[in-house]
């Protein structure tokens, strides 16, 4: 009898455990990419303020993901190996410094410098190392409970940008953004405490997995269609937040109106993922990333049709359905095709070749309008780019399909 109660109790703990760890990603994700999806709103101050030019503001956080894309290479290997509590302690704290420190910028290399750095390695662990997590602490239904763990990222992109634009509307922008750097460091240091993987994912990790070693992977086919559909969406997802509100402003909406663009591909997101997760349990990726893709060709050929600002709402809700869901897909992707073995090394590997796209295209994009303007052949270059990716999808093995 003590026996069955002390195993009821240890597999309490155990689901308690895995619950928290949710709960704990889930925060990570709410406060690492809202905070993120922020800085377009910080774009319109900085040209108003020091009269920037916009390829300039878009080199920052293009630079930073950059750096992202190369620790992730690393992270992924740790994430394998050592407590998420570690890796999200250090770089929670060093995210909420690089943002608070945003707020003594006075020259553009300073802007690089700090959010190139500082928010670069404190993004480098919110996706890996909380899905990565996640796929060790839930064995089954893993893609709703990634699904569950990303809502918390369409959360933040709903809350945090008119947060930040009402602090600055009260303050200004220098405390604003210090006030969010703080409360930043501090959450995601109580989200890390949670982060404890349970003692029976603990046993599953330290088993016989079974799947392939990353280096094994990366000499598979799948492996690189998987890589070329990262680069070809990543390329939309990192451009559009950053540069779709100051379009808005362009279009003749006040500052605090273009921010709610920002919340609203974060509220249709949240669709996006959950829809998309229960899709990946059923489906497998292959059906799914067809699902993603289309929302998001249909939103880029759309944008650079529409200048009322209803339909650019209407427009970009599409697309947040599109952004939410590809960033649920992709662990479980990995799971399917590569099993548990080298999880995290891998998804650190995929989210290398997305962060290059991701950080190249935002650049590209302000270039385009210094040069010309205009958005359009920036979104008409995104929109080809979703195109060949919905093509790749198309070729990937089907569901549960041996490579």
């Amino acid at each position: 009898m003590n026996i069955a109660c002390l195993g009821h109790t240890v597999e309490l703990r155990d689901i308690l455990m895995k619950y928290m760890v949710l709960t704990g990603s889930f925060i990570t994700q709410f406060m690492v990419v809202g905070v993120l999806f922020s800085y377009g709103v910080l774009m319109n101050e900085f040209e108003i303020q020091f009269g920037w030019p916009r390829a300039v503001l878009s080199t920052a956080s293009s630079g930073a993901f950059i750096l992202m894309g190369v620790l992730v290479l690393c992270v992924g290997y740790l994430s394998d190996r050592y407590s998420p509590r570690l890796l999200l302690s250090i770089t929670g704290l060093l995210f909420g410094l690089g943002v608070a420190s945003t707020s003594f910028i006075t020259e553009p290399i300073h802007l690089i410098l700090i959010v190139c750095i500082f928010v670069g390695i404190g993004m480098s662990t919110h996706d890996v190392v909380t899905l990565s997590s996640i796929a060790k602490s839930f064995e089954k239904r893993l893609g709703i409970m990634t699904g569950i763990t990303k809502t918390g990222a369409a959360m933040g992109q709903v809350c945090i940008p008119p947060f930040l634009a009402l602090l600055i509307i009260l303050l200004e922008w220098k405390q604003g953004i210090a006030i969010l750097g703080i409360l930043s460091g501090v959450i995601l240091l109580i989200a890390a405490s949670m982060m404890k993987v349970s003692a029976k994912a603990n046993l599953i990790k330290n088993t016989e997995l079974s799947g392939m070693w990353a280096k094994e992977a990366r000499k598979t086919l799948t492996f690189w269609k998987l890589g070329s559909i990262q680069f070809l969406f990543f390329s939309a997802l990192m451009t559009i937040p950053v540069h779709i509100a100051i379009h808005g402003i362009d279009l003749g909406m006040s500052p605090a109106k273009a921010s709610l663009l920002l919340s609203a591909i974060g509220f249709a997101s949240i669709a996006g993922r959950i829809v998309v997760g229960f899709s990946v349990d059923r489906l497998g990726a292959k059906v799914t990333y067809v699902i993603c893709f289309c929302p998001l060709i249909l939103s880029l050929f759309a944008y650079r049709e529409i200048s009322s600002h209803m339909l650019l709402f209407v427009i970009t809700l599409l697309y947040g359905f599109s952004h939410g869901s590809f960033f649920t897909v992709v662990s479980p992707a990995v799971k399917e095709y590569f099993g548990m073995k080298s999880h995290g090394d891998i998804f650190g590997n995929l989210l290398f070749l997305g962060t290059i796209g991701g950080a190249i295209c935002p650049i590209i994009a302000g270039l385009i309008f210094d040069w010309s303007g205009s958005y359009d052949l920036a979104f008409l270059g995104l929109a080809i780019f979703a195109s060949i990716g919905l093509i790749l999808s198309l070729l990937l093995p089907s569901y549960r399909e041996n490579l």
